[in-house]
């Protein structure tokens, strides 16, 4: 991005450095075109970089992307330069991060256009039939069981596999991810288009990037729909491997827009051991046959409290994860403890898959990573949106 002489390039080290991928931008400086200059000097090279925004989240992980891809080939000291980039650029920039996220996969829905934009209404590349990335909408028939720690340390737990995560916080009025994550920066804005944080591998997107926390989000249902819309067609995703969405509780308004935007979701239930919990999570199963989206599984939150001297207390019951899996039809993907590191990283920003990697509460959750890598891509036999 932006005008190169032939003085400013040495062919060799722009090949190598095509391929770098920009940690901030999902993509690599060979498709973004933001390498300004790549020369061999005297004592070394010099590199110099266009970043959308003066303090740029990711600027100390692309320049340490940049000198590994170099250093082969580059004997002496190597200076790595970063840019902001002009108001001109990053228009430039927001018109190709749009072209990469729908190359090939925009489309409209079956019977025209969008549910709610009418013919040729845009859609979300993440809807449409040929896109890689699987959604995981993580529901719960009810407040209190822990959806949204199970769906932070899921994430993170996915990213930490190796796989490019994203997760929208769709708990519109309810929002709790990014003090969950402990994200420490807002979005990046390029021109109409918003880039979301990353923190610990995952990229993130909430209401609370724009509502201050201690403010109610007093909104009726064609506002919730529209943020949810926004969310998912003005974000720069990037083509993730998975997006992992937060539902808020219970079966509303947000749930059917979740159906509407993303036909291809497949939802995963939460519930704790109580029977009472299990009964209220059949809703949230109800609902998934009723949008025909396909039901792939539960999680049983809070199963057990076990003491240090291994002594084990069903605080809140037993069996109800198994009775929920077994009304639904679905297997149990995993059983989280009850741990208070899991109740302390949720309200202090450190997932409990990060702050203890080789702990109880990260295997648990590893493991649900790996059963939901191993289910694969669900089935979808349809691309509109019927309800019943």
């Amino acid at each position: 991005m932006g005008r190169r002489s032939r003085d400013d390039v040495d062919d060799e080290l722009l090949a190598a450095l095509a391929p770098v991928v920009d940690p901030g931008l999902f993509h690599t400086l060979g498709e973004l075109g933001t390498v300004r200059r790549v020369a061999r000097r005297e004592a070394g090279a010099e590199v110099l970089v266009a970043v959308p925004v003066e303090r740029y989240p990711a600027a100390d992980e692309l320049r340490g992307a940049v000198a590994r891809a170099l250093a082969p080939l580059v004997g002496g000291d190597l200076c790595v330069e970063l840019q902001a980039m002009t108001e001109d650029e990053r228009s430039t920039l927001e018109v190709r991060l749009r072209e990469l996220d729908s190359d090939g996969a925009v489309e409209a829905l079956a019977g025209g256009g969008t549910p709610h934009g009418g013919p040729g209404a845009r859609t979300s590349p993440l809807a449409a039939s040929r896109s890689r990335t699987r959604v995981l909408a993580i529901a719960s028939g009810k407040g209190g069981v822990g959806k949204s720690t199970v769906t932070v340390n899921l994430a993170v737990a996915l990213a930490r596999a190796g796989y490019a995560v994203g997760l929208l916080d769709a708990d519109i009025t309810g929002f709790s991810v990014p003090r969950m994550l402990g994200v420490d920066h807002p979005p990046i804005l390029v021109g109409r288009t918003i880039v979301p944080p990353v923190v610990h591998g995952v990229r993130t997107m909430s209401t609370g990037f724009f509502v201050d926390e201690d403010k109610a989000v007093a909104w009726r249902g064609p506002m919730l729909h529209k943020a949810l819309e926004q969310f998912l067609l003005d974000v720069h995703w990037g083509a993730p491997d998975f997006l992992v969405v937060d539902m808020p509780p219970g079966t509303g308004d947000v749930a059917l827009s979740v159906a509407q935007q993303l036909p291809r979701a497949e939802l995963y239930v939460v519930t704790t051991p109580q029977p009472a919990a299990q009964r209220v999570a059949q809703r949230a199963g109800a609902l998934a046959r009723q949008l025909r989206l396909p039901l792939r599984g539960v999680v049983e939150n809070m199963s057990c409290f076990v003491t240090p001297d291994g002594v084990r207390y069903e605080l809140f019951g037993s069996g109800g994860g198994e009775a929920l899996a077994s009304a639904l039809s679905v297997p149990l993907l995993a059983q989280v403890p009850l741990v208070p590191e899991v109740r302390e990283g949720a309200d202090d920003g450190r997932p409990a898959a990060v702050v203890d990697p080789d702990g109880e509460v990260a295997a648990v959750f590893a493991a649900l990573a790996a059963r939901i890598v191993e289910l694969g891509p669900a089935r979808v036999y349809r691309s509109e949106l019927s309800v019943s």
